[in-house]
């Protein structure tokens, strides 16, 4: 069981991120109610294609919880029928988490695959779960790590399903956000706790804690970046063309680009005391890499008007920064307790 033990962390990590990707690429397309039940679509476990599927049908076999469209609301089958030539509201109750009932094959394909890409996660988790017990006798927090990262992806998809009935409220979407990036920190220490091959690294008390700082301010970003999204999917619905969403931006806005400024300067000078004073610290160039790709994705929006999936690129590469910063915490920490 150890031997197979990292390499399913790994790809329970991938997987998140995958998920990660999956959820801005929603967000991006605006799918997010391609599935407007939880934790079916539509009532079906694998959604319909067309929307003929999701209206009545004389003499069609309804399931119990399976989903129609009728008057422009969801209705929710009471109990497993045949129907009749005409339509029995007897047998249909109205779906009262919200009154949203629109079906767009596209959105509902898109939140569908997001889904499942969710589920492979949470399954992947499971399966490292099960894995650690091969570490009982050596190391018993592994065992404890590994149960906490499949609690946080039942709590994940809960939120997720909090996000669907709410009707994409911004806070819950922004604290979905926020506890994938948990996800992937306790992943990350869960990879690191057996991770032998470690490089020969210099602690330093000024870079430990600059690094504590980035990743605050990494997070900070994070918050005021949705904050800012937020508001443009605001602006998006209501029909208005790509140029005019930030021609009046708001303070959230020049206080994201403002602190992006300073995110950068602080990651500069982690790069320039790791080069100086040879810590060793190599995965500082990714950080470097990834801000400025950041950057430039963040010019592109406002720029050249958010050219295709370069929403979905910055918020992945905002996940990216923050799972390296980390995991460079988790490496000087260790150098730490080391002296």
């Amino acid at each position: 069981m150890k031997k197979h033990f990292l390499k399913s962390a790994k790809i329970a990590l991938i997987l998140v991120y995958l998920v990660i990707f999956a959820g801005a690429f929603v967000r991006l397309t605006g799918s997010g109610m391609g599935c407007p039940d939880w934790p079916k679509c539509f009532g079906y476990y694998i959604p319909p294609t067309e929307e003929k599927e999701l209206l009545f049908t004389a003499g069609k076999e309804y399931n119990k919880g399976q989903v129609i469209i009728k008057d422009q609301s969801l209705l929710v089958a009471k109990s497993s029928f045949t129907s009749k030539t005409t339509f029995d509201s007897s047998n249909w109750e109205k779906y009262t988490k919200h009154d949203y009932a629109v079906f767009n094959p596209l959105h509902t394909w898109i939140e569908y695959i997001n889904r499942l890409f969710g589920a492979l996660a949470g399954i992947a988790c499971i399966v490292s779960f099960i894995l650690s017990f091969g570490f009982w006798k050596d190391n018993k927090k592994l065992i404890l790590l590994t149960f906490l990262v499949c609690i946080l992806m039942g709590f994940q998809a809960w939120l997720g399903k909090t996000v669907v009935d709410s009707v994409l409220n911004p806070v819950k979407i922004t604290t979905h956000m926020l506890a994938a990036l948990l996800i992937v920190a306790f992943q990350l220490i869960t990879i690191y706790a057996v991770q032998y091959n470690r490089k020969s690294l210099i602690f330093d008390t000024k870079f430990h804690w600059f690094l504590v700082i980035s990743l605050i301010l990494t997070l900070i970003q994070v918050v005021l970046g949705t904050s800012v999204r937020e508001e443009i999917d605001t602006i998006s619905k209501t029909g208005a063309p790509e140029i005019l969403w930030l021609q009046n931006p708001s303070v959230s806005f020049y206080i994201h680009r403002t602190f992006s400024i300073i995110v950068l300067l602080t990651n500069l000078y982690l790069f320039s005391r790791n080069r100086k004073l040879n810590l060793g610290f190599s995965k500082m160039n990714w950080v470097i890499i990834l801000l400025f790709m950041e950057i430039i994705s963040g010019i592109a929006m406002y720029y050249f008007h958010f050219p295709f999936g370069t929403q979905t690129i910055h918020i992945v590469l905002a996940a990216l920064l923050f799972g390296v910063q980390f995991y460079m915490i988790l490496e000087s920490n260790r150098k730490k307790t080391n002296l």
